[in-house]
């Protein structure tokens, strides 16, 4: 699991809280971070912050699909948009969801993602 939101706190302490579910977590802080983190850590799900200073995550969201496609991502944002939903599902997204995040729903949801990469 790579998680990559430009709010330190948050990314980071979603990591540790994902690790202490015994699930293998790491955090960057950044767009133009997370790129090379795919190819160093080769995530499964990838839990995404939509709107970043440097790349916006809807096109962190499509490098990583030209990168490899059975990558499942997961996009959060503070400020939910229908357009940028819809975007996000036609990009590949697996699922988009409106912050503050319930832990519990996010859960469910990397559970799902994961079971469907492992489909692939």
């Amino acid at each position: 699991m790579l998680v990559v939101d430009n709010e330190v706190e948050f990314a980071s302490t979603l990591a540790e809280r994902l690790r202490l579910r015994k699930i293998e977590a790491e955090s960057v802080f950044s767009g133009e971070e997370a790129l090379p983190a795919i190819g160093r850590f080769q995530p499964d799900v990838i839990i995404l912050d939509l709107d970043m200073p440097d790349i916006s995550g809807l096109e962190v969201l499509s490098r990583v699909k030209d990168l490899d496609p059975t990558i499942e991502v997961i996009l959060l944002t503070g400020y939910g948009s229908f357009d940028a939903g819809i975007t996000s599902m036609e990009l590949g997204a697996f699922d988009y969801i409106v912050k503050p995040v319930d832990l519990t729903h996010l859960m469910e949801k990397i559970t799902e993602a994961c079971a469907l990469k492992k489909k692939k």
